[in-house]
């Protein structure tokens, strides 16, 4: 009986296990979901200072400042901003100050100085400043005590640029897992090799790697291991201590040499039949305690197994609130045939202008280069044998979260 794909996608996400939490400096956190809320230690601004060049001053004594009468009063003090003693503005005297300065005490204004003439040792002002403009006050942005983030917030610049204008050198993150992706079979080659008969560079390896490092965990590529179960064994062993989850391509269907699935035979590893098109034949389960999901070898199965298995399930386990690529539909732009009983996923383009999805490629699993010209995903139920130009279909954005 086949296995739908709803189940084996439950079956994959309770495998995965929670990510660590690890404080990490701010740089190193980006991209990371933060673990844990973040409270504000001190205020933001921290000081009440100036939103502008120009001069501090006491808007009474240049209510009557005009154009043609403009008020002068001396320039007392310069305060640059980074200026760490507290001045006092004197009654019937200006400070000149500059943007970001602390504000001296006694001063109840800025006046910009595009509203004067510039001087340094005494200013002409030519319009009045009402009480408190140009002034940033303290906390007016974040109080000390806010809750300025929240737990499972991703980190992108601007919350980086938060906490560091908060202090912070360091903050709690979930950790990115660390996932061992395994090519296996004996006509495989890294590239740069020199090819023969019969034999085919390693794309899956690669591919993949790239894939758990696009959804924000850690990848080890361990180039192919031969048919052979001992080596499969041996390799595996080597790096048991050293990852949370095990992602193998290649020897789980039905052939003869299926050296995966007869090297996991005797562990706790379930080997089913997906309702899906590409990537029917899958495995999942723990290899010596070591969560491990096997994948079959075409590229195309391979990497839709991914996406449908894997990716949002690692992504959810690291904290990333959007853990499944986003969903859209979409009118296709041409006919198209469905096995029946089979959740077909075909490879296309989506066209945000027009609202239409257009088919790359044919539905065979080894079509590497309309995969690489490829936007999305084309989801097709399993109900579903024929649909027409211009109906609506599901497809997965392959360009979001």
């Amino acid at each position: 009986m086949l296995r739908s794909v709803a189940e084996h996608q439950r079956i994959v996400a309770e495998l995965i296990p929670a990510a660590r939490t690890a404080n990490l400096p701010l740089r190193a956190a980006a991209g990371r979901v933060l673990a844990g809320d973040q409270v504000a230690a001190v205020a933001l601004p921290s000081f009440d200072n100036s939103a502008m060049d120009g001069y501090a001053v006491r808007a009474a004594e240049i209510a009557t400042a005009t154009a043609s009468a403009p008020v002068r009063l001396p320039v007392a003090e310069d305060i640059p901003a980074g200026r760490v003693d507290r001045p006092v503005l004197a009654k019937g005297t200006v400070h000149r100050i500059m943007t970001g300065a602390p504000l001296p005490t006694g001063a109840d204004s800025v006046v910009q100085v595009e509203h004067t003439d510039g001087g340094v040792e005494t200013v002409a002002i030519s319009e009045p400043a009402r009480a408190g403009a140009h002034i940033r006050r303290s906390g007016e942005d974040v109080r000390s005590g806010d809750r300025v983030l929240t737990d499972g917030t991703p980190l992108g610049p601007a919350q980086v640029g938060l906490l560091a204008a908060l202090g912070l050198a360091a903050v709690p993150v979930y950790a990115p897992l660390r996932v061992l992706v395994l090519s296996t079979g004996s006509e495989l080659v890294t590239a740069g090799e020199r090819l023969q008969h019969g034999q085919i560079y390693d794309s899956n390896g690669p591919m993949l790697a790239v894939a758990v490092q696009d959804c924000g965990a850690e990848a080890t590529l361990l180039h192919f291991v031969a048919d052979d179960i001992a080596a499969l064994h041996a390799a595996l062993d080597e790096q048991l201590g050293a990852v949370d989850l095990i992602v193998t391509t290649g020897g789980v269907s039905a052939g003869a040499y299926e050296v995966v699935k007869d090297a996991l035979a005797e562990e706790d590893v379930v080997f089913a039949k997906v309702a899906m098109q590409p990537g029917m034949p899958q495995g999942a389960g723990r290899y010596r305690g070591v969560p491990i999901v096997t994948f079959p070898g075409n590229p195309i199965s391979s990497l839709v197994s991914f996406e449908v298995f894997l990716r949002p399930a690692l992504r959810a386990a690291m904290g990333y609130p959007s853990a499944r690529r986003p969903v859209l539909a979409a009118r296709l732009r041409e006919p198209l045939d469905s096995p029946r009983g089979r959740r077909q996923f075909r490879r296309g383009t989506f066209d945000a202008t027009t609202g239409e999805a257009a088919l790359m490629g044919a539905p065979a699993s080894h079509f590497l280069y309309a995969l690489a010209h490829s936007n999305c995903l084309l989801d097709i139920g399993e109900e579903v044998e024929h649909l027409e130009a211009g109906e609506l279909v599901d497809v997965w954005d392959l360009r979001g979260c």
